[in-house]
């Protein structure tokens, strides 16, 4: 019987050929890029670019009589407001550590005028909610969050980016009694003037359909038109989100700070992974033969999709993310080698090459989506809860185990299943030696 002609394979093969060119011809898309506004290219951290460094100080003049424990929960408070700030801004990689009992020390990567820190970072001062005569209705006392969401909001039947503020109870009550006199106005002046720092940040304007009842609600959604940016809408609710610090901070000192490793380490990471990655694949070969040579070329597709996907995602990317992307060109390989063994298994049993292959990744299915799944669980906890370094790593990790999960289990199974049409059927050709022993 005449065997179909299966060309998926070879087409996966001619994509990681023409992907790897590319990828080669434009330097890996490793260009650095600035943020806000991002080009191509990765976003590399602050070990490996520098940046700049802003100091505060926490001016305790008008802070009254302040014990030592209310001093350090206050530092540690703005601290995690600082730092909440920056990644909004999308400056997840920027450290926010204490020094001493009252400084806070910022470092951002990928700005190289602290002055630009300064203004990127934003004020440090209370935010205020008042009305247009100046009366203020709410201050970031009476704040408990603000963030980005999309959706219909006003029922205009098509969906931009609002900000979502969530107030206590407190302040609740004092927004429903004093929207219900904002709206009510027809002068013009029925809006509310959010400031930082004495400076307007957003107004926006409160619907005569709560003349009567205010708007009484724990969440308050701010409409920003139907041409805002996610990016403006993110800064936005930054701002608001860092609330009011427990004390004023004063910015004592500006800096330029140089790479602690620099491109030359960034350099080294990449040829380590380089040379692993051949290594790796001459083993793959050596071992299981027409398996190794199918999960070689797999592997490879990986590493290129990986590296595409981290540059136009435009992720942060420190030695600690880098360590991520190696570990999973790891796992992805230890997913093979598990369905390797499975496949071996069956044809030392007497199965055919297609029936092995096809048990071989049906019996290794479960246990390696078991692996995976705890594994991105665990990336994902690290993303939610991390900071930093940490968060560059577990967004690397949780990438790399998903394209690993369909490259090493899809675009293996494509491969083999085209090869087992033209290659020998011997067991040797599958790193099988005969009589069953390996």
């Amino acid at each position: 019987m005449k065997k179909r002609y299966n060309p998926a394979g070879f087409i996966v093969i001619l994509l990681v050929i023409v992907l790897g060119t590319w990828t080669i011809f434009n330097g890996l898309n490793l260009g650095i890029a600035k943020l806000p506004n991002v080009q191509d290219g990765v976003v590399l951290g602050l070990d490996l670019v520098g940046g700049a460094e802003i100091t505060y100080e926490a001016d305790l003049e008008d802070a009254g009589d302040i014990s030592a424990e209310e001093l350090s929960e206050g530092m540690r408070s703005a601290q995690t407001m600082l730092r909440q700030r920056l990644t909004t801004l999308g400056y997840t990689e920027a450290d926010v550590y204490l020094s001493g009992d009252d400084r806070i020390v910022v470092a951002i990567p990928n700005i190289d005028n602290p002055e630009e820190a300064v203004q990127m970072l934003g004020s440090t001062a209370e935010v205020t909610f008042s009305d247009a005569d100046g009366n203020v209705i709410l201050t970031g006392d009476d704040l408990t969050g603000a963030s980005v969401a999309y959706g219909d909001i006003d029922q205009s039947g098509f969906n931009q980016y609002y900000v979502d503020v969530a107030l206590s109870s407190e302040g609740q009550a004092k927004f429903t009694e004093a929207t219900k006199e904002v709206a009510s106005r027809t002068d013009g002046s029925n809006y509310i003037s959010i400031s930082m720092d004495d400076q307007v940040i957003s107004s926006p304007y409160v619907s005569s359909e709560y003349a009567a009842t205010g708007i009484n609600s724990e969440h308050v959604s701010i409409t920003l038109g139907s041409n805002a940016t996610q990016e403006y809408a993110s800064q936005l609710a930054g701002l608001i989100a860092s609330g009011q610090l427990p004390f004023s901070l004063t910015n004592i000192q500006l800096d330029s700070v140089s790479a602690t490793l620099g491109l030359q380490a960034l350099n080294t990471s990449i040829q380590a992974a380089i040379i692993g990655l051949i290594l790796i694949i001459l083993f793959m070969v050596f071992y299981y033969r027409v398996l190794g040579l199918a999960s070689a070329i797999s592997l490879i597709f990986f590493a290129v999709v990986f590296v595409n996907v981290i540059s136009f995602s435009h992720l942060n990317l420190t030695l600690a993310g880098i360590a991520g992307i190696i570990l999973t060109l790891g796992m992805a390989v230890d997913a093979n080698v598990i369905i390797f063994e499975r496949i071996k298994e069956e044809l030392q049993a007497g199965r055919t090459v297609r029936v092995a292959m096809d048990a071989g990744f049906k019996n290794a299915f479960s246990a390696i989506l078991d692996s995976n799944i705890t594994t991105c669980i665990a990336a994902c906890c690290l993303w939610w809860q991390g900071t930093g370094t940490i968060v560059g790593f577990a967004k690397t990790l949780l990438i790399g185990v998903i394209l690993s999960m369909f490259t090493m289990i899809v675009i293996t199974r494509v491969i083999l299943r085209t090869f087992s049409n033209r290659t020998p059927k011997s067991l040797a050709a599958y790193g099988v030696k005969k009589g069953g022993a390996e």
